[in-house]
């Protein structure tokens, strides 16, 4: 059978490589996408454009893979700005939600990682927690540096999650916002040891999940291969 093609979001930022400096670049940190060559899927990038090409790009693609990146606007759902917001992206913004929505209206397997979760909860009609340490008191879910912290979850049984990973366990965290008020048809699929929504999914859907926590940077392999897999049931669909 042929391999799954996964369309990934990404950053367009300005970068520089070389002797090209400060240039608007489409990117994307491979640890995101290593673990989906592994398992065996094509992955496709899927810069930011105009929204209404949401569907003509997921037409492409055989599953929907929303990556990391800084703070959704708080906009989006209504709210003001917390002082430690990243400065707004609004058109990844908009072309993510519209991607979601396609997706979650193809029925096509979607998978979230960090901003991923936030962006499938806010495209649901969700809100967030705009600063983590306003909520438990600490900053142990962003040490800064780019220093991941491993903290214990608790994932409920009788969820996709919990055919795919332990019920207790320590993963990668690193994140300062988390998701707040739910979306509509999401369900909670983990939770933080200190209370923090750590993963949500549609129990509606064959595969829709999101983990605010980096599965990238951990040694299990079976939320990819389970994603993978998903895809490859749509493609042969």
């Amino acid at each position: 059978m042929a391999a799954p093609v996964i369309g990934a979001t990404s950053y367009v930022e300005e970068s520089s490589m070389g002797t090209w400096h400060d240039m608007p670049a489409v990117w994307l940190p491979d640890d995101y996408i290593a673990p989906l060559r592994a398992a065996g899927a094509v992955v496709a990038v899927l810069p930011e454009q105009d929204p209404a090409l949401a569907a003509d790009a997921l037409a492409r693609v055989d599953a929907l893979y929303l990556t990391g990146g800084y703070d959704v606007d708080p906009a989006v759902y209504g709210a003001d700005a917390h002082e430690r917001c990243d400065a707004p992206r609004a058109g990844r913004d908009a072309w993510e939600i519209a991607l979601v929505r396609e997706a979650t209206a193809q029925g096509m397997p979607i998978l979230g990682v960090c901003r991923g979760a936030q962006v499938l909860n806010v495209a649901r009609g969700g809100t967030l927690h705009q600063h983590v340490p306003d909520v438990v008191g600490h900053d142990d879910y962003q040490m800064g540096d780019a220093i991941f912290r491993d903290l214990g979850v608790s994932v409920l049984p009788d969820t996709l999650l919990a055919t795919l990973h332990p019920l207790e366990r320590e993963v990668p965290m690193y994140h300062h916002q988390a998701i707040d008020r739910l979306g509509e048809g999401l369900v909670v699929a983990a939770r933080s040891v200190h209370g923090l929504v750590e993963a949500i999914e549609d129990p509606a859907q064959a595969f829709c999940l999101a983990l605010q926590w980096h599965p990238e940077h951990d040694e299990l392999t079976a939320v990819w291969d389970g994603f993978v897999a998903a895809a490859r049931s749509s493609a042969a669909r």
